[in-house]
């Protein structure tokens, strides 16, 4: 065994002895050893191709693009790098583990959870969990953690399309504070929580510099899922979600309420599923974002697996009352409505590894799709977008 040159020094004057100081090395490093026993490492790399034959660099809504900072279209894309550590929770009743999610590369500057524009690296979540034995058992995350609502996930792996929905761009994305999950049965789970803001600025408190509101003002959030169980035949495993969110915005401080209503529903074909989402904001500060009724998108979603490495997702859409985020007209229309078509092929031919072809069209009741970032191009109704998106995931 290698000592540094102190402990060998105070060896050397009979301080300390050398076997002893071998063996407190040997017990610090079964100490890291069963600390880290239990930790696993994951992550995954994503690229994509966008082609956009609508033209113009900036050509339509944040869902569209993934990522309003540094948009894609027509060209090769670096999305994200993810990397996670986790130590789950065992079935103990005062088990406890955390979870540490870093991403690295164009896409962190979308999350917002270090910054306005945090660049090219972001914390994507980081928290501890724990298990008090209460009932069946109340299950805790402290720190940072994605939102309670929503069909689909931050990570584009983890949903059935490469773009987002409309309604996905509504809901707050991450919180910092705190969640409670009590599952009462199978059947039955609540989720409860409060956190700084609505997100996703991590330790944000914009609320205490919003025209004088009290320091303690704080985001509520709540959560009911039902799932049916294995007498329901084909229809088990079925969900049904039910959630509010409701509190102040990071950055505009504006108090703002988000409703979500949504499930997946198995069929009597076992390699078909369907979805259906809802979504209803409501923005206290300013009623309806302009006067014209507050915002709200519907989606549905069809997923066929084909064969065990073939797949077919598709997602149709409405949403109302919705405003884009475009750059290159110097306003927007006050109110914007709009549906959209998406279908995605999903192949896996390389172990690991996760292919997509993906086409969408997306059609406004306003002229605002096309134009670039430095405001040239003539707007459109229509958007349509083809893309290619590979992940290799570990």
């Amino acid at each position: 065994m290698k000592f540094n040159k102190w402990t060998v020094g105070l060896a050397a004057i009979g301080v300390v002895s050398l076997a002893s100081a071998a063996r407190a090395d040997e017990v610090k490093m079964s100490q890291v050893q069963t600390a880290l026993s239990n930790t696993t490492l994951s992550g995954y790399v994503d690229a994509s191709i966008e082609w956009n034959p609508s033209g113009g660099e900036n050509i339509a809504p944040v869902a569209f693009q993934n990522n309003a900072n540094y948009p894609k279209a027509n060209g090769f894309n670096l999305d994200v790098v993810d990397l996670a550590l986790d130590k789950p929770t065992d079935e103990g009743p005062w088990a406890a583990g955390y979870h540490v999610e870093f991403w690295m590369g164009p896409d962190a500057s979308s999350l917002g959870t270090g910054s306005h524009n945090n660049g090219a690296f972001a914390i994507r979540q980081a928290y501890i969990s724990l298990r008090t034995p209460v009932g069946n058992g109340i299950d805790w995350k402290l720190g940072v953690f994605d939102s309670i609502i929503g069909y689909e996930s931050t990570s584009s792996p983890l949903n059935p399309n490469f773009t987002h929905s409309y309604g996905y761009t509504m809901e707050p994305t991450t919180f910092t504070g705190l969640l409670a999950t009590y599952k009462f049965c199978d059947a039955l789970s609540v989720s409860a929580g409060m956190a700084d803001s609505t997100g996703p600025l991590i330790n944000d408190r914009t609320p205490q510099y919003d025209e004088g509101a009290s320091d303690s003002f704080k985001t509520y959030m709540g959560l009911i899922t039902l799932t049916a169980p294995q007498s329901c035949g084909w229809a088990s495993g079925a969900t049904l979600t039910g959630g509010v969110v409701s509190g102040d915005a990071s950055y505009s401080g504006d108090a703002a309420t988000s409703w979500y209503v949504g499930g997946m529903l198995p069929t009597p074909n076992a390699n078909l599923k369907l979805g259906a989402s809802f979504d209803y904001l409501t923005d206290y500060e300013h009623p309806g974002f302009g006067g014209n009724g507050n915002p709200w998108a519907l989606a549905g979603y069809v997923n066929f697996q084909a064969t065990p490495k073939l797949s077919l997702n598709g997602r149709a859409e409405w949403a109302k009352n919705y405003l884009t985020t475009i750059g290159g007209f110097g306003g927007l229309p006050s109110e914007q409505n709009a549906v959209a078509l998406t279908g995605t092929l999903q192949y896996d031919l390389w172990a690991n590894v996760l292919t997509r072809l993906e086409f969408r069209w997306d059609h406004a009741s306003h002229d605002i799709y096309g134009g670039n970032l430095n405001g040239g191009g003539t707007p459109v109704e229509n958007a349509i977008m083809v893309a290619l998106q590979a992940v290799y995931k570990f």
